[in-house]
């Protein structure tokens, strides 16, 4: 069995990441102490590694981070690596960016979610990373009560749905979250769990 810190005192995400994970040898938490770094990085990747050696010196062990955001083509992939301070509250986030997109049609309102994941060991030294993406349109207004920040407004065609609309197992299984874990799970079996 393999213990790993997920480099967030956020735990709803600790909660969705132990709903996609099946894997019972490896176990997650989150980092008990003063987490608080500093997210200057110029893209996902660059984020989720500070977070990830920021949390390694803390708990010194296996810390995996995530960072993630919506990018909007018609925004020219804003709020991108922003989107969490794209605004001051959830609904103010979603009210922002529809004003943004009022006046632009259906077929120019494509959009995706980014999750770049990365592990680093006891050290701070990256060992993995993996990107997950899904693709959608901004809907017009917000549907749906399930997720959390930009879910009410990103509309998947195949599922004719919001992400908020959908239950939360279709959700992990076809998240931007997902996409990224589901391949980083396979690499921590294959990699740690089978050398323990």
């Amino acid at each position: 069995m393999i213990k790993i810190i997920l480099a967030t005192s956020n735990p709803h995400k600790l909660d969705e990441i132990n709903a996609i994970n099946t894997n019972p040898d490896i176990v997650f938490d989150v980092v008990n102490g003063d987490f608080a770094p500093i997210e200057n990085g110029k893209n996902f990747i660059e984020n989720a590694t500070i977070k990830a050696k920021e949390a390694a010196k803390i708990m010194k062990t296996y810390c995996l981070a995530d960072d993630s955001g919506l990018c909007v083509d018609a925004l020219e992939g804003r709020p991108g690596i922003h989107s969490a301070r794209y605004a001051e509250t959830q609904k103010e986030k979603i009210e922002k960016l529809l004003a943004e997109m009022k006046d632009v049609p259906y077929d120019w309102r494509a959009a995706h979610f980014v999750c770049s994941m990365v592990l680093v060991d006891k050290d701070g030294n990256v060992i993995h990373s993996e990107t997950g993406k899904v693709h959608g349109y901004i809907d017009d207004s917000p549907k749906g009560t399930n997720g959390f920040g930009y879910d009410p407004i990103f509309f998947i065609p195949s599922k004719n749905k919001t992400m908020a609309e959908l239950p939360e197992e279709v959700k992990n299984d076809i998240s931007h979250r997902a996409n990224a874990l589901k391949p980083m799970l396979k690499w921590i079996e294959a990699n740690l769990v089978l050398h323990e």
